[in-house]
């Protein structure tokens, strides 16, 4: 019942945040200059003046930024994100045909980035001060300080152009007409590249993290008098050390999360992902205010739906959060 009672706090908690968030983007969005108006004139090659007057008032943008904020608001208690005038559809229909390759190269970075960090960290740990700890250190700057960017320019010209190993871009073989299984493992072929460039600063932090967490377990009271009744090391390590190690790296997940979603506009406008950093990133090229309202509040609602997994996790491993929170 505790439980159940600090899961429904936390999700509570998040409500007034999420709100604070979408009405301060949609009143610093309305200094931004031109509008939807201004590029759909330019797309179409350009227009007068009573054309575009009929256009903002077809779109609301004649109203004053209260009014449109409030009735943004209010379409959002219904769950309706709008229409959007680029892509003439409804702004729901555009995020969902982008949403797969997002949570797709997120998962599978956050995963590689986890798992990996907790092996080089506790590698790190085991020999600290040794040539391994140096080794996995000196690796983890390099990763956390080199641009994204770049790492994914590099590993296109490596791997796609002169080993031709991986594909350069995309998110399927373009007229393969794959199905099934087959489908599958294209697009994971195709992810590799992103998924591994979008990975290497995570996995820098979480090595980091986990090295630090390592080292300050392995020196508490429980772990010597664990190894005192003779335990062998494996399993003072695996039973013990391990999972006290690991709270730090799980509250990490849920921090995190928005990095992430940020990092990936840089790696799908790389790579020519169709996900949502794209979608952001063009939205903002071309005024789609409603599109990029709504990439934020899927975005927004994604970060809180992880970070409300996290910290159900987190209560897991370490019970005494719900008797106290």
């Amino acid at each position: 019942m505790k439980f159940l009672a600090y899961a429904a706090r936390r999700l509570a908690a998040s409500l007034p945040t999420l709100l604070i968030l979408l009405a301060g983007l949609f009143v610093l969005l309305q200094f931004a200059p031109g509008d939807t108006v201004d590029a759909l004139m330019a797309q179409a090659g350009g227009g007068d003046a009573v054309m575009a007057a009929e256009l903002r008032r077809f779109y609301g943008l004649d109203l004053s930024v209260p009014e449109r904020l409030a009735a943004y608001l209010w379409r959002l208690v219904r769950l309706d994100l709008g229409f959007s005038a680029i892509y003439n559809k409804p702004v729901a229909t555009v995020i969902l045909e982008r949403l797969t390759p997002t949570l797709l190269l997120m998962a599978s970075s956050l995963s590689l980035a986890f798992a990996a960090g907790m092996v080089l960290g506790v590698l790190a740990a085991r020999r600290v001060n040794g040539w391994p700890d140096t080794v996995i250190s000196t690796l983890g700057l390099i990763f956390y300080a080199t641009p994204s960017f770049w790492f994914g320019l590099m590993g296109i010209v490596v791997f796609a152009v002169k080993l031709a190993w991986l594909p350069p871009g995309g998110y399927g073989t373009v007229g393969a007409g794959y199905a099934g299984l087959r489908h599958m493992l294209d697009i994971a072929w195709h992810l590799i590249l992103p998924t591994v460039t979008l990975a290497l600063i995570f996995l820098a932090i979480y090595l980091r993290i986990m090295r630090a967490a390592m080292l300050e377990v392995l020196n508490l009271d429980f772990v010597r008098a664990a190894r005192a009744k003779g335990l062998s090391e494996t399993r003072v390590l695996v039973r013990h050390v391990l999972r006290n190690a690991l709270l730090p790296m799980v509250t990490l997940i849920g921090l995190q999360a928005g990095t992430m979603l940020g990092g990936s506009v840089v790696v799908e406008s790389v790579f020519s992902l169709p996900g949502l950093g794209r979608l952001a990133y063009e939205s903002v090229v071309q005024r789609d205010l409603n599109t990029l309202l709504g990439i934020v509040f899927v975005s927004a609602i994604l970060v809180i739906a992880v970070n409300f997994v996290v910290d159900l996790l987190y209560a897991k491993l370490d019970p005494r959060i719900t008797a106290t929170g």
